[in-house]
Parts: C-alpha cells; structure tokens; sequence
C-alpha cells in the first residue's frame, strides 16, 4: 500500500502502481490543469514516473509557482536549446545541461563554434520545437545498452561519462523528444508547449568537466520562464546588472585593472580603488581592537609540510599553485605521488617516471611497483619531506596557529584572538575567473580566535553579531544565513565524529538563540569544520556569499594545540575562523555593482571636489580646500579653464558625492554653493556648517556594540 501525505496534510492511499499525473486527476482543478512536476519527499519527479508501489511519503504536486517547477522548465529549455543546435550545426557533440541560478547552459562541442550572431536563428528554431508542443519521454535501459546507445548517436563525451562516473549504476535513464534523445535523469515538463517565454543570454569557453587538461567547449547560456512577464523583468535586471558591472565601472571610475602582463586573477587596486580598500581597512580594524583582536602579520610562503599538517595541501591540492621545490625534480617526484594518490597513475606513467629517476640518481631504490600503493606512497613521502619545498599561501590559519604556538598560554590568556589582513592565493579555473568576484590572489580580513570550549558560544555569538554589524554599515540588509553541514557520505571531511556532532550543534544554538532564520544545507562545511555563511542580497536582487564563521574542532587536534587549565594540566584549545567582509577583492567588487560606483560620502575615494567658476576665485577655492583637507575629508580642486558645466558633468560621471561651486557670491559671502551628485543644486551655506554636515556623513551608519 501507498501513503502520501499532501500539504493540507491529508493522507492518500493507493493499491497498485500510479503516477503523479494520475494523482492530479483524481484531486480536479486546479491541480488537474497546472500540475507540471511532483515532489516525493524532497525528489522531484516527471508527471509520468511510476511511484513506488508502496511506502509513506511526503506528496506534493508543482505547479509553475513553485521554485523547483521553474528548475524543471528550464532544464527542459535546455534540452530544446540542444535539439536546434543539434538541426542547426552538423555534428555537435553535447556534454553537460544544467539548470542554473538564473538559468540553464550546456556544454557543446562544435566546428564552426557558434557565435552570438548565430543566436536568433538558434532561438526561431527553438520556438519551432515549442510550437509543435512534443512530450519528453523518459526511459531506461541497462548500462552496458546505454553505452552503445550513445555510441551510435555520436555522443563520445557522454560515453566517456558513462565509463568515468555511471558505469557503477545497474539503468541509465534518457529522455526523447522527436528526434531528440540525451542521456539525462530528468526531470522535464510534460511537454515543451509549456515553455513559454526564453531567451539565449551569452556563450563561454569551458573545459570538459572543469578540467584545463581536457578539451575545451563552449557554453550555450540561456534562460527560460513560465510567464513572457518574468522573462521581461529578469531582461530589465539584466540590463540594469550590466550597467552597473564593476568590470565596466571599475574600468570608467579608475578603480582597479587587470593585466595579462601580471596574469589573469590578480587584481590590481589604482589609487581610488585603494583608497576604498583602504577606508574597509580602517573601518574594520578600528572596530577589531574595540573588540580585543590583536594584528600579525604573515609571509606570502609557507612550508609545504605546514599545508600537509593542516590538511589544505591534499583537500585542496587541485585549486592551488605547485608546490615550490628547492630540488630541480621535486616538480616531478610531487606530480607522481599526485596520480599515485589520486588512483590515476598508469603502469606506463609508472615505469616512465621509474627509469628517469634513476637515471636521474634521485634516491629511490626502496621504490617498486610490486609494493603496495600505500608502500609507494610513503617512499615518495618520505623523499619529498627530505627535500626543502614551500607553497604559495592558500589559508592564513596555519601560519596564526604558529603564532599560537610560540607562546605558552594558560587559560587566563584565552581567548587568543589574531587577526590579519592575509593575501592568500588559489588556481582557479581560467573560464570561472570574474574581474574581482572570482580572482586567484585575494586579501582576506581575516582572524582566528583561540579558545576554551567553555568560551565557545560566546565567541560565535560575538563574531555573528560583528558580521551583522559589517553588512549593517554597508546597507547591505539583504541577507540570509546559511549553516554549512558536513555531508556524512563524503570522504573531504576530517575529524572525530564527536567533534562535528559538537560543533553543529554549537552553531545551531547560536544562530538560534539570535533569533537568525536560517537553513542548513549538507556538504557546505569546510573540511575542517561546519560554519556559518552570510549570503547577501544586493540592490539587483542577486546573492552573494560573504562573511562567514567558522568552528573547528580538528586543527588544533592536528598541530596538537595547548593551554595549560584552571587544573594545571594542558587542555586542547577551539579555534573559530572568520571573516566578515570574505575578501576585499569581491566584497568591494560587489559594493561597486550595489552601489552603482556611487559609494556612500564616508567610503567615496574622492568626497569633495571643488569647482571654481573661473580663475579669479582660485585663490578663495584653495583657501577653501585646504580648510577641508585639513579636517580629514578627500577633496580635490578642478582648478582646470574650463566652463562650469563641463566641469559638473565631469564629477557627476566620476560619481563625486559633493561639488561645491565657488564664484563672485561665493567669495564676497565667504561661502560655497553645494550641488549633490544625485539631489542637484544644495544652495549657498557657510562653509564652517557645511563641514558639521560632512562629519556626520564621514561616519559609517551602523554603530558598534562592543565596550
């Protein structure tokens, strides 16, 4: 028998197999004529999916106001998107189709590649497949039969997916649509007749599954919605979203480039661009030593067996720089151990990598391939150990937890709390990097907090509410709290169950206690420990992950942490990682696109700028600017020939908070005529009470609790 409870929290019961559709019928109208998808506890299903035959489930039928019916209409748009491609351009071969945020893609590979000139024939020939209204048909068949099916469709990047990930799995399902079929688990709308609205957005290079070893394709976005309306208003945003991209602002307000000369990812802040980054710097500094952090500073190097220790080195070894050997061939030594330990090391690579080193003399005769792998390993180990080699910095936090380390401390001293704006360096992908929202060098403001467990709850506390306290003064109010979760299925987490257990339930109460709404999303946890993320919702409706605060258990367990306690004995320290901003390089990136470039008049690189109708009221105009520079406010004079107007127009696209005009009235009255970037004309004030005015406004909004 078949149990399913529905949202009004009825009960159903069933003999025999149905499907959802069936189900939609049986309840009428509404559910009869909008049902698109179904949900069976938490698994979202085709309208035709048989349901198990029997089992007490949570039942919900979808309909196109329901989030996870959008993710099913556009990844039925997807598979659109790749049939008229597919009519389109002779031999394309699909990859990947994901749903996105925003959207969908797929990966394709083709000769000629498709241009965006290309995307209003590729569009009139989707709308073709839509008008003609044809179901998506789900089937399966067993693995060895859904190879060969893909091999004789041509398909080879789904093939070499079956034989890497799916070969473990006994049926592989497809979904036809006409001549249509692609290996997929679905789920799709009944028919496409129920895409309404779409549009292709724009195309990328990206390698096959992210991998820069591999060929690279090109990615088809596009995106679809159940109503032309939403269609039109996500467009509107879009445009709204491209006018304010911080790579084009950033560019037009001089506040930072990117040059291939230095390489792509690393960001390199111009003056005002500093002078923003610099104003953060202060403003969370000031607030840090309010609250009792104390400043280090640490080398942009570490010793590679530090990163071995903590666990960064072979957690996140694919998205970090090579080590850096002292030894000529440690390069070498260190890539084989890589596909040793990865399982990707052949028999050929093995004897090819044996007969260099010892061509080579390199000290590894206790190698053999007839030992074990873990045997091999620790061979390779123990030759890399004896061999100098550092690592380009990809985390702060071993280098704090020496600092930890060179001091005895007793209870008393705790909680230790360290903090440093740290430049850290990861390899990300060429195709993923974003002027600053995704870079390969970044500062962090960054700190870690050493404490007893007792302290525990308290630090968190204070840590949340200092992150809150950020986004406040920011005006970024928009937020929603994420707890990332260890997912017990993976093998990337480290530590003592108990110790994780713990720590969840630490975060948990907190976030509790503080009245936060939240959710808690498994696997999002870092490897060391859960955490708690701050996703920001910026002006444009987009979200970002920003602050975040972090317990961890298991570092201090792994460099074997200690202060000595009330009991005279040594006790094992928590550490809390942290940082409310991320990293300078996004959370400025994404200031500039909330802002506009119209930074608030307290974080504004240029707050002032003073406008002299003509040369004869320089003299008064000077007078004027060095009153303000005096009072710590960022003002220039445009002492330049030209006529007012133009002058005006030129800080109103410079984005300056304040102009202040001065001409024959100005300087008889000793006055200055305030014009405001977006308010316009301000009038004449004294000048004495104009500045009142700005260092109220030089001061960031939100207030510290801290004593």
């Amino acid at each position: 028998m078949l149990l399913l409870r529905l949202p009004d929290g009825s009960v159903r019961e069933f003999a025999g197999r149905i499907r959802p559709r069936d189900i939609a019928a049986e309840l009428g109208p509404p559910w009869s004529t909008t049902a698109v998808a179904a949900r069976l506890d938490g698994e979202v299903l085709d309208l035709d999916r048989l349901l198990p035959e029997s089992g007490n489930y949570e039942f919900r039928l979808l309909t196109p106001q329901d989030p996870e019916a959008l993710d099913v209409l556009r990844h039925s748009c997807a598979h659109v998107m790749a049939r008229a491609v597919m009519r389109l351009f002779p031999g394309v071969k699909l990859a990947f189709g994901p749903t996105t945020e925003s959207g969908f893609y797929y990966d394709i590979d083709v000769t000629p590649p498709i241009r965006e000139e290309d995307f209003p024939r590729i569009e009139e020939e989707m709308q073709r497949i839509i008008d003609q209204g044809e179901p998506f048909e789900r089937f399966e068949w067993p693995t060895p039969q859904a190879r060969a099916l893909c091999m004789d469709l041509g398909q080879p990047y789904k093939v070499e997916h079956i034989d890497e990930e799916l070969h473990r799995f006994p049926t592989l399902s497809f979904y036809r649509q006409g001549e249509f079929i692609d290996l997929c688990r679905g789920p799709h709308l009944p028919h496409a007749g129920l895409i309404k609205a779409f549009k292709l957005l724009s195309i990328a290079g990206a390698y096959w599954k992210n991998d820069a070893r591999r060929p690279q394709l090109q990615r088809l976005y596009g995106t679809a919605f159940f109503r032309p309306e939403e269609l039109r208003a996500f467009l509107e945003q879009l445009e709204e979203a491209r006018k304010r991209d911080h790579r084009v602002l950033g560019k037009q307000l001089r506040l930072f480039t990117l040059s291939a000369s230095v390489g792509p990812g690393l960001v390199l802040w111009m003056p005002r661009g500093a002078i923003v980054r610099g104003v953060l710097e202060s403003f969370i500094r000031d607030e840090l030593l309010k609250r009792g952090y104390q400043p280090v500073y640490t080398p942009h190097l570490g010793r590679l067996e530090l990163y071995r220790t903590s666990g960064h080195f072979p957690y996140y070894r694919d998205a970090q720089y090579p080590p850096l050997f002292v030894h000529p061939f440690g390069q070498m030594v260190d890539s084989w151990l890589g596909l040793l330990e990865a399982g990707e090391l052949s028999q050929e690579q093995e004897s090819a990598f044996l007969q260099l080193s010892q061509t080579l003399r390199l000290g590894l005769a206790d190698y053999s391939p007839q030992k074990d792998v873990a045997s091999r390993i620790a061979v390779l180990r123990r030759w890399l150990d004896s061999h100098e080699a550092y690592l380009v910095k990809p985390m702060n936090c071993p280098h704090h937890i020496q600092i930890y380390q060179a001091t005895p401390h007793s209870y008393r001293d705790l909680p230790v709390r360290l903090a440093e704006f740290g430049t850290v360096y990861r390899f990300e992908q060429t195709g993923e990097l974003s002027g600053m929202t995704r870079v390969r060098g970044f500062t962090q403001d960054d700190a870690h907090l050493f404490v007893t467990p007792e302290q525990v709850e308290a630090e968190i506390q204070s840590n949340l509410e200092l992150v809150l306290f950020v986004l406040r003064s920011l005006g970024l109010e928009g937020y929603r709290v994420r707890i990332g979760l260890r997912d017990p299925g993976s093998a990337k987490y480290v530590g003592d169950d108990r110790n994780w257990s713990q720590a969840e339930a630490v975060l948990m109460n907190v976030v509790r206690g503080l009245g936060m709404n939240y959710s808690a999303e498994k696997g999002e946890a870092a490897f060391y420990g859960p955490k708690v993320d701050f996703v920001v919702r910026d002006s444009l409706g987009r979200e970002w992950q920003l602050g975040t605060v972090q317990l961890d258990y298991n570092l201090p367990e792994r460099f074997q942490l200690e202060y000595i306690g009330a009991d005279n004995k040594p006790h094992r320290p928590v550490m809390i990682h942290r940082a409310p901003f991320g990293s300078f390089e996004r959370f400025v990136g994404i200031l500039i696109e909330h802002f506009a470039g119209a930074f608030p008049f307290w974080l504004a690189p240029e707050q002032i700028r003073i406008l002299p109708v003509s040369d004869r009221f320089l003299e008064y105009a000077q007078k004027v600017e060095l009153e303000l520079k005096n009072r710590g406010f960022r003002v220039t004079l445009d002492a330049r020939p030209d006529k007012l107007g133009a002058k005006i127009r030129d800080a109103q696209l410079e984005k300056i908070p304040f102009m202040l005009v001065i001409g024959d009235k100005e300087v008889q009255a000793q006055t200055v005529s305030v014009r405001h970037r977006s308010e316009g004309d301000q009038g004449s004030q004294p000048l004495h009470q104009l500045i009142e005015h700005f260092i109220r406004l030089n001061r960031p909004p939100a207030n510290s609790s801290a004593t």
